[in-house]
C-alpha cells in the first residue's frame, strides 16, 4: 500500500531527505520567492511609488513578460519543456534567469499527478498508481453531491479502505471505527458506512444544522431509518389540518365536529425532521454515530468516551443505535458488546479538506490518543492556519506585514500568533536557520491557488476583478478613505485594508459599475462601513472612468505578477505538506510509517495531497 516514495518529489532528487533539505534551503534563502508569495498584496499594486511591478519583478524580465500573452506565461511556468524554450511568434526567448527561477519552483513543488494504472504497479514519479477506473457511488449515496465532491468521496473512500486493510494486514488488528474530522454533511462517512465498505463511522461536527441535514440524507441512502411513530390517522389528520395547539383542536371550516381533547393528546404531531434517526447494527453492515464537538486539539478522549457510552434503544427487541433519547438503556453493555464485537476501540482519523488547524488536530490525534491507529488527512484553507512561531524579528525589506481591515467585524478574531497548534508542526521547520520557517497570511492565502486549472477566459475574468479591486484601493487612498502606512522595520509601504468581498455579477461590467456596487455594499452594512459618505459622496462617473482609462495600461503588470505569485505558491503548499509529514517522522517511537501522495485529479480537486500515518 505505501508508495515507493514517501513524498512525491520530482525526479531531480534521489531521496526524501535530499528533497526536504533543498526545499528548506530554497524557501529560506531565495528573496524573490519570499517576496512573490508573501510580500505582494493586491491592494498595493497602484498605491506604491515606484510601482510594485517595477520594484518586485527583476528588471531583465519585465519587457519580455509585458509582451507575452497571459496564457503563454502560464504555459512557460507550468507546462513547457524548459530545455527547449525558444523564440515564440517573433518574441524574444525568455530571459535565462527567468527560466532558472521557473525550474527551481518546479523542482521544489511536490508532484500532483494522480496515477491511473491498474493494481498500483506503475505510476507517476516512482509512486505506484491507485486504480485504473474511478470507483462509482450508488445514486442514493451520491445525492446532494456535485461532480467534484463525487470524485473526491469516491476516490478517498476507496483509498481509506485500502489504508485500513494495510493496518489490519500488518498488525492482525482491524480498525473498528473511522473518525471523520469536520464531517459536514457526512458524504464521506455515509459512503464508507454503505456497501461495499460497511464501516463504523464517528462523524465529528460542530454545527447542529449539518448534523441534522446529514441524518436526513442517511435515511435516503439507507444507512439509517426514520423513527417509527404510531398514529391514529383519523385523529392525526384532523389535528394537523385544524392546527392543534396546546391540546385543543380548532373547528374545521365547514365541519362543526371537534376532535376530542383526550384524542388530541395522544397524537404525535412532530414533523418528520424532528423524528429520531435510527441506526441498526448488523453483522457486516456499517453504522453511524454523530458527535457534536468542536475540535480544539488532537485529543479525542471525549470522542472515545462517547463511543464507549453510546445510547441505544431496543424497540421490538432489536438493538438499535439512536442519536436522541432519554435515560440509559439497561441493555447498554450487551449492545456495546454486540456492536464492538468484543474488540478494543481502534480508530482511524480521516478527513477530506479539513480547514486550517483542523488538519493539524487530525494529524496530532495519531500521537495523542492510544486508540488512534492510523490517519489519512487531506488539508485545505491554509489561510486559516495559525502561526506557531509568531511574527519574525528579522524583517524582510519587501515582506508585507499582516494588518487588520478597518471595517473588519468587531467580533472577528485574528489568527493567533505563537499558537502551539499552528504552522509549523515539525521541529525541523520550527528550528531551521535563525528563526525557523514562517509563512505570513499572504503566503498561506496564495498556497490555495490552482494556476494549472486556469483557462484563458477564467484568467481574464479574475484578472479583471483583481484590477478593479486594486484600482479601487487607489481611489480610496486619493479620497482619504484609507491612509498610507509608511515603510518601517515592520514592512514596506502599504495602505489600510478594506474588506469588500464578492459583488453581483453585473458589478464587473466596468470599473464604474464596480465602484458603485462596492460603495452600495459598504453603506448597506453599518457594522462594517467605512467613511464613504463624507469622503466619496460626490465622486462622479466621469472621475471614476478617468481612473480606469489612466491605469488600464498597467493591468498587464497585475496579471503578470499575480501569475508568478500563484505559480511560486506551489512551493508554499509543499512546505506545509512536508512539515506535516516531518512531524510524523519525528515521532518514530510511535509512528510505524507515514507518506504523502495525490488522491484526486488536480483538475477536479487541486488540494489533492493526503498525509497518511500508521502507528506501530
Amino acid at each position: 500500500m505505501p508508495p515507493q516514495r514517501r513524498l512525491p518529489y520530482p525526479d531531480t532528487f534521489s531521496s526524501e531527505e535530499e528533497y526536504v533539505s533543498s526545499l528548506l534551503r530554497f524557501s529560506s534563502e531565495n528573496k524573490l520567492f519570499q517576496t512573490l508569495v508573501g510580500g505582494v498584496h493586491i491592494l498595493d499594486f497602484f498605491t506604491r511609488d515606484p510601482s510594485l511591478f517595477s520594484t518586485v519583478i527583476p528588471s531583465e524580465w519585465q519587457e519580455w513578460l509585458l509582451k507575452a500573452e497571459s496564457m503563454g506565461i502560464l504555459d512557460l511556468c507550468m507546462r513547457d519543456e524548459l530545455d527547449d524554450v525558444g523564440e515564440r511568434g517573433g518574441d524574444k526567448k525568455p530571459p535565462e534567469n527567468l527560466i532558472s527561477y521557473i525550474r527551481e519552483i518546479r523542482q521544489h513543488s511536490l508532484m500532483r499527478d494522480f496515477g491511473v494504472c491498474e493494481n498500483r504497479n506503475e505510476g507517476v514519479n516512482g509512486n505506484p498508481a491507485i486504480s485504473k477506473s474511478e470507483p462509482k457511488l450508488p445514486r442514493q449515496v451520491s445525492v446532494g453531491m456535485i461532480p467534484k465532491k463525487i470524485h473526491e468521496v469516491a476516490n478517498f473512500a476507496s483509498y481509506v479502505a485500502k489504508v485500513a486493510d494495510t493496518v489490519e494486514s500488518s498488525s492482525s488488528h482491524s480498525i473498528t471505527h473511522f473518525v471523520d474530522f469536520g464531517s459536514g454533511q457526512n458524504y464521506l462517512g455515509r459512503t464508507l458506512a454503505s456497501p461495499p465498505y460497511n464501516k463504523h463511522i464517528i462523524a465529528v461536527e460542530s454545527k447542529e444544522g449539518n448534523i441534522s441535514g446529514a441524518k436526513r440524507m442517511d435515511v435516503f441512502a439507507g444507512v439509517g431509518e426514520r423513527e417509527k411513530v404510531w398514529r391514529n390517522k383519523k385523529v392525526w389528520r384532523k389535528g394537523a389540518k385544524n392546527g392543534v395547539e396546546n391540546g385543543q383542536a380548532e373547528k374545521e371550516v365547514g365541519v362543526q365536529k371537534e376532535v376530542k381533547s383526550a384524542e388530541v393528546r395522544e397524537v404525535d404531531l412532530r414533523p418528520i425532521k424532528e423524528l429520531a434517526t435510527i441506526y441498526t447494527p448488523e453483522e457486516g453492515k456499517g453504522y453511524m454515530q454523530y458527535v457534536k464537538h468542536r475540535v480544539q486539539d488532537g485529543d479525542l478522549s471525549d470522542v472515545v468516551e462517547q463511543i464507549e457510552k453510546m445510547r441505544v434503544a431496543t424497540p421490538n427487541g432489536d438493538v438499535q443505535l439512536v442519536e436522541s433519547g432519554e435515560g440509559e438503556n439497561p441493555l447498554l453493555d450487551e449492545a456495546l458488546e454486540d456492536i464492538q464485537d468484543e474488540k478494543d476501540v481502534r480508530l482511524m482519523a480521516i478527513s477530506i479538506h479539513s480547514c486550517g488547524n483542523l488538519s493539524h488536530h487530525g494529524i496530532r490525534s495519531l500521537i495523542l490518543n492510544p486508540a488512534v491507529h492510523a490517519i489519512a488527512i487531506v488539508g485545505c484553507c491554509y489561510n486559516l492556519l495559525s502561526s506557531r512561531l509568531g511574527p519574525a524579528t528579522l524583517k524582510h525589506p519587501l515582506m508585507r506585514r499582516n494588518m487588520r481591515a478597518i471595517n473588519a467585524p468587531i467580533d472577528e478574531q485574528a489568527l493567533p500568533e505563537n499558537d502551539p497548534h499552528g504552522f509549523p508542526m515539525s521541529e525541523r521547520l520550527a528550528t531551521y536557520g535563525e528563526e525557523g520557517i514562517r509563512l505570513n497570511i499572504t503566503a498561506r492565502m496564495m498556497g490555495v491557488q490552482a494556476p494549472r486549472n486556469w483557462t484563458a477566459k477564467e484568467s481574464d475574468s479574475f484578472f479583471t476583478r483583481h484590477f478593479y479591486r486594486a484600482l479601487l484601493q487607489k481611489v480610496f487612498l486619493d479620497y482619504e478613505v484609507v491612509s498610507k502606512i509608511a515603510e518601517d522595520e515592520g514592512g514596506p509601504e502599504s495602505t489600510q485594508p478594506v474588506i469588500i468581498g464578492s459583488l453581483r455579477k453585473s458589478c464587473y461590467g466596468s470599473f464604474r459599475d464596480y465602484v458603485r456596487g462596492a460603495m452600495e455594499k459598504l453603506k448597506a452594512d453599518p457594522a462594517r462601513t467605512v467613511p464613504l459618505s463624507e469622503k466619496m459622496e460626490n465622486i462622479t462617473d466621469a472621475e471614476i472612468e478617468e481612473y480606469a482609462e489612466k491605469y488600464e495600461a498597467r493591468k498587464k503588470e497585475l496579471s503578470v505578477t499575480w501569475s508568478l505569485m500563484a505559480f511560486s505558491a506551489g512551493v508554499v503548499e509543499s512546505l506545509i505538506v512536508v512539515d506535516r509529514w516531518l512531524f510524523l517522522k519525528e515521532h518514530g517511537e510511535l509512528v510505524k510509517d507515514c507518506w504523502v501522495e495525490p488522491v484526486f485529479e488536480y483538475k477536479q480537486s487541486p488540494r489533492n495531497l493526503v498525509v497518511v500515518g500508521i502507528k506501530k
